[in-house]
């Protein structure tokens, strides 16, 4: 384990080992070129050319035994042995009785269940794609998802299977639905039970000899807004997720520690699976390194602080409202966390002073980092490592990562200027699924990514996101477009135009507020419309707030003058 991190004269970063210096990790060199090129500090990382399915199982004859996964209210959960054993079993039966094929998609609509995994590395194994989808998602967004993904098949409970034979009605499609039984209940009519498929002792092992899938294809394909309009697929290849899981394995910023035959990390797995924080960093990842996952279904506060004592949970992965609920809760305290000794907080960032405020309530020195990252990247573009103290920031890129501060004119900028974010490295996304506009929009002719966020980097490469210049509404870390809510506010009969803004919120983060400008002679109450909303739209994306106004500012382009409608409204 390393003991110590310094910064030497050079200002590049340096590992003290067993009283050597030991310079494995970090580039010796400034990480700032002359044409303004922010290079990762850490060394390149050669990223194997395995499939996900590989890399995940890699190791798996060093940690069988080991729990890889376990629900925490009813303890039901696999081993890596029995989790292998049974994905391979489904992944034969979805290309057997379900006739999946190489780059099939298949949809998984579930919450984090231990089965979850298995579902996902069966899908990957019978040469499928995998599309996640919000379990809390409404018939209409989940159509919207079955046709754009063009899915051949969907895994969800039991008790979602009116949503999605709903969905599958309104898309007018015929797919096979795959239920995960939890605890004992009856399948409903018309769909297939998941341990059918998982334990059937029968099925012909050899056909997964037929899977042929490289590196380079695509293996998930989640949906994000990118930075405006509706939800685009992201095609994230095998080389894309294998390589985010080595760049998080540098051993200064690397979040975990060995598994052995004396010591395996526990992790609880609140953050949902089915986004992309959660699939790599937790899922994925943890898995390849033998990790156990604490599964919760349902955010409840009181059961989430009581299983991070009682599973002696070690490593938390969070987002800011849970950072704010484990500061303000009346169970919070010393005795909670004592098992605690990392918590990396991601999808967006937090005051200092909130995060000093829930050191405080741990009354331990205990790691605290903040990480950086989109769905198109994977998600990591930047993390920081463990002696850093200023919460402000988020530290420098990981490896194979270059970076860039650009103006208006994608010029680069310097040390402590503030711009656009631009990323380049294994980890960012093929590109988004059939829209070339937007991948034109999203690449520059050099080949970065533009992340849509405002930040600064100081001389040392220490990265500091700003603000956003995407309209992106984060609601408790999920993503919510503006240009859905108001599209579905202009549904409503009474509507003329909509806009929607997000605006600060004690403990969501962020909330939509919306303005609305109504048809000359109709009427209709703020309560109405906001109700409207939540008839079709996932709770996570209601309106809480909502404003009548004369008419909605916009540009001679058209565009929503949102600024306008934060100045003078909010």
């Amino acid at each position: 384990m390393f003991s110590k991190i310094l910064r030497t004269s050079n200002k590049s970063l340096r590992v003290l080992q067993n009283g050597s210096v030991c310079s494995v990790s970090i580039r010796n060199q400034s990480v700032w070129t002359q044409e303004g090129v922010i290079k990762s500090p850490y060394k390149t990382v050669e990223i194997p050319k395995y499939t996900l399915y590989h890399y995940v199982w890699h190791n798996l004859d060093k940690w069988p035994q080991r729990t890889m996964a376990v629900c925490a209210e009813t303890g039901r959960g696999y081993t890596y042995e029995l989790a292998f054993k049974l994905s391979h079993t489904f992944a034969a039966n979805l290309r057997k009785k379900l006739k999946i094929r190489d780059g099939d998609t298949v949809m998984i609509m579930l919450p984090n269940v231990p089965d979850f995994p298995l579902v996902a590395m069966g899908i990957l194994e019978a040469g499928g794609v995998i599309s996640t989808v919000n379990p809390v998602y409404k018939p209409q967004e989940v159509q919207r998802q079955l046709l754009m993904s063009e899915a051949k098949a969907i895994v969800t409970l039991p008790e979602l299977t009116n949503v999605v034979k709903e969905a599958i009605k309104i898309a007018k499609v015929n797919i096979p639905i795959i239920v995960v039984k939890t605890n004992g209940e009856p399948i409903p009519e018309g769909t297939i039970a998941f341990n059918e498929l998982s334990e059937d002792v029968h099925v012909d092992l050899t056909c997964l000899k037929e899977v042929r899938r490289d590196y380079k294809d695509i293996c998930f394909l989640p949906y994000s807004s990118g930075t405006t309009g509706l939800p685009k697929g992201v095609e994230l290849t095998h080389r894309n997720i294998v390589g985010n899981c080595e760049q998080f394995n540098n051993p200064i910023i690397r979040c975990h520690e060995d598994t052995t035959e004396t010591h395996q990390d526990v992790v609880l797995a609140v953050l949902p699976f089915f986004h992309i924080y959660a699939a790599t960093a937790l899922m994925f990842h943890k898995m390849s390194q033998g990790i156990k996952l604490v599964t919760l279904a349902r955010f409840q506060p009181e059961v989430f602080l009581h299983t991070i004592e009682n599973y002696k949970v070690n490593w938390l992965f969070v987002a800011p409202p849970l950072v704010l609920l484990m500061t303000n809760h009346p169970l919070a305290s010393p005795k909670i966390y004592r098992h605690v000794n990392s918590v990396i907080n991601g999808a967006a960032g937090m005051a200092a002073t909130d995060v000093e405020r829930f050191l405080d309530k741990v009354q331990r020195n205990i790691r605290y980092n903040q990480g950086y990252g989109l769905t198109e990247t994977s998600p990591c573009v930047a993390l920081g490592h463990k002696d850093i103290k200023d919460y402000d920031v988020i530290g420098n890129a990981v490896p194979n990562t270059e970076l860039r501060i650009v103006d208006m004119e994608l010029k680069n900028l310097g040390p402590n200027q503030m711009g656009e974010l631009l990323v380049k490295g294994p980890q960012v996304m093929k590109g988004y699924r059939n829209d070339p506009e937007a991948n034109a929009d999203a690449f520059t002719e050099d080949g970065f990514f533009r992340t849509g966020d405002l930040a600064t980097a100081d001389e040392n490469g220490i990265l500091k996101v700003c603000d956003r210049l995407k309209e992106l509404i984060k609601v408790k870390g999920f993503q919510v477009p503006p240009a859905e809510l108001e599209a579905v506010l202009r549904d409503h009969p009474a509507v003329s135009d909509a806009a929607v803004i997000g605006v600060p919120h004690n403990t969501k983060g962020e909330s939509p507020k919306a303005f609305v400008s109504l048809k000359p002679g109709k009427s209709a109450s703020a309560k109405d419309l906001c109700d409207f909303v939540a008839d079709k739209v996932a709770s996570y994306k209601r309106i809480d707030d909502l404003l009548i106004i004369d008419s909605i500012p916009r540009s001679s382009a058209g565009k929503v003058l949102r600024k306008d409608l934060k100045d003078k409204y909010c």
